[in-house]
């Protein structure tokens, strides 16, 4: 079931209303790493932070059910019915907003007014089961200063950095700070002002007395905690942002250049230059449209850019289905290659199986078009194999990856031929030979021609090819 995730607005209620300011309030915090970024890194940012108020929620879930299953089993000095004493009351009220906000949390993204009450109740909670427990044990309030479920203060504070957000850390160590200041007044006022005030350390872990330096020194250590803590979190939140625009810079990449090359510019140690290339063993590819450069004259532009998009719709995927790399669009020309971005034992069988890929969708293509009423293009592919050059070109402000050597400058050639065989594939009988070899099993009827002479190529070529049908 799909649910909108728009904010929740706040109730009018000026209780909620204080918290909506606390909210708004704790949001200048926000840093200006993030406030920069682009509309769409931010969104996948909060949507990041959503998935882990979930867990935020969960983690509570699980403490609250902690809280409640010790505070059954715990001994007390008096037999009192679960729900006659305040604190079983105060924790199935925080039962039912941890499991409210738990369930909000998967239908929308909860707003910062919200958050603000859920950091504050938290505190109120586990500060209200502590001072709680001078009533449960018959003791003064100087009692519960010891109670070493002051501990889970930290637990509270470093939960609210599973959102890599520093605000509601510092709001939630803020709470703590304060809560636990207003628990020493109360525990001072009730025992008779200054009276129940000791400097004595033996004294007062023995006695139910106030050491006011150790009672600081909590405070001091939360205050730290929570700025050690917020500190921590703007740094990361700093490599999060980062992060979340690489990997956006990664994906634009990939829809700019195959995935291949985006992966090589990403991932690339050292910055690229020109000049630098590899040497690799490797297929190239290439189809164009036969006759198309004269009848896109006749053409208006967008019908032209219509065709294009189409025909390119169709045999992007059959090269990559095949593991060929998309090297650069040549008007109604393609070049491919494979094995030479990641290089591939295999490449020349994955070139023709692509470049067959390629005339079964081309066919279909025309069947379309002819159904659609529309005049018929026909689609041709050279695949050539063998060593080349891959690397970038270009100077320092523009680089280029690409390949360059001779399979490139036949594969051009083959295309041309082709024309005068009536071919909608064109390879060399070596190429063919040794995509076999790799295990290539040909599913359409390759004719061969011995000693073919090609147009601006020295020697005499062997060739296989597939007629159009």
């Amino acid at each position: 079931m799909q649910h909108s995730r728009e904010p929740m607005s706040a109730p009018k209620n000026p209780a909620f209303l204080g918290f909506a300011a606390i909210g708004s309030a704790v949001s200048q915090l926000r840093g200006r790493d993030e406030a920069d970024v682009a509309p769409r890194i931010r969104e996948a940012i909060d949507r990041q932070r959503d998935a882990s108020e979930r867990l935020i929620g969960w983690i509570q879930l699980s403490v609250i059910v902690g809280l409640g299953v010790l505070f059954l089993l715990s001994p007390k000095t008096h037999e009192t019915a679960v729900f006659a004493r305040p604190i079983g009351w105060a924790l199935l009220a925080y039962f039912l907003f941890t499991l409210l906000r738990l369930a909000l949390s998967y239908r929308i993204s909860l707003p910062a007014w919200f958050l603000a009450l859920s950091v504050v109740a938290d505190m109120l909670l586990l500060l209200g089961i502590i001072w709680s427990f001078h009533i449960d044990y018959g003791q003064p309030p100087a009692f519960y200063l010891k109670a070493p479920t002051l501990l889970y203060v930290f637990l509270f504070i470093s939960i609210r950095a599973l959102r890599f957000d520093s605000r509601y850390v510092v709001l939630a160590g803020c709470a703590a700070a304060v809560g636990w200041l207003a628990m020493i007044g109360y525990a001072i006022v009730y025992d008779g002002g200054m009276a129940a005030v000791t400097r004595d350390y033996v004294e007062y872990l023995t006695a139910n007395r106030i050491l006011l330096g150790a009672e600081f020194d909590k405070i001091i250590t939360i205050a730290l905690v929570t700025a050690i803590l917020a500190v921590a979190i703007m740094r990361a939140r700093k490599t999060l942002v980062r992060g979340a625009e690489e990997h956006a810079a990664a994906v634009a990449l990939s829809r700019f250049f195959s995935p291949e090359i985006a992966d090589q510019i990403t991932r690339a140690k050292e910055e690229i230059h020109a000049g630098e290339g590899q040497q690799r063993d490797a297929a190239i590819l290439m189809t164009d449209i036969r006759g198309f450069t004269r009848r896109a004259a006749a053409l208006p532009a967008n019908e032209v850019i219509e065709i294009l998009t189409e025909y390119q719709a169709r045999l992007v995927p059959a090269i990559q289905e095949n593991g060929g790399s998309i090297d650069k669009f040549l008007g109604d020309g393609i070049l491919a290659t494979f094995g030479a971005a990641v290089p591939s034992p295999t490449c020349a069988a994955d070139a023709l199986r692509a470049a067959e890929a390629i005339a079964l969708a081309a066919d279909r293509w025309a069947e379309a078009r002819q159904a659609a009423g529309k005049p018929v293009l026909r689609v041709a592919v050279a695949v050539t194999a063998g060593p080349l050059v891959f690397g970038a070109i270009g100077d320092e402000s523009r680089l280029e990856y690409t390949v360059i050597g001779d399979p490139v400058n036949l594969a051009a050639k083959l295309d041309k031929h082709g024309k005068g065989l009536n071919a909608q594939i064109m390879t060399t009988a070596e190429t063919l030979d040794r995509a076999v070899g790799q295990k290539f099993e040909p599913s359409l009827k390759y004719e061969r021609t011995v000693a073919s002479d090609i147009d601006d190529v020295s020697e005499p070529v062997d060739l296989a090819y597939v007629t159009a049908r």
